[in-house]
């Protein structure tokens, strides 16, 4: 989705539920929304610490996917070495009672 809401080329347009699911189904998005859910904004560094196993590349055309979307947000700061933290936009977070109740069948069925 932009910013004011419409679909992108990113995702191709369709049904809701199947834009979302789309969205969802990316390899370690899930992963990467749920150390975002639960940690808040965090810098790229902790986020591939955090989301063990994900390369430093594949990891930026996720979240740059997520950006595009309007379910992450970037923020840089200019700073020696530059300082960016990708965090939950308020669509992100919307994801988030859907991801617990993701997690919690993900857990039962172990």
């Amino acid at each position: 989705m932009t910013k004011d809401g419409t679909a992108d080329a990113a995702i191709p347009k369709g049904c809701p539920l199947d834009l979302v699911m789309r969205l969802l189904s990316g390899e370690w998005t899930t992963h990467i929304l749920w150390v975002l859910s639960n940690n808040g904004p965090t810098r790229h560094g902790e986020l591939r610490r955090r989301v063990e196993g994900i390369s430093s590349k594949v990891l930026t055309d996720r979240l740059r996917m997520l950006e595009q979307e309007g379910v992450v947000f970037r923020d840089y700061e200019p700073t020696v070495p530059p300082k960016v933290t990708y965090g939950l936009t308020d669509h992100g977070r919307e994801l988030d009672d859907a991801l617990r109740s993701i997690h919690g069948i993900a857990e039962r069925w172990g």
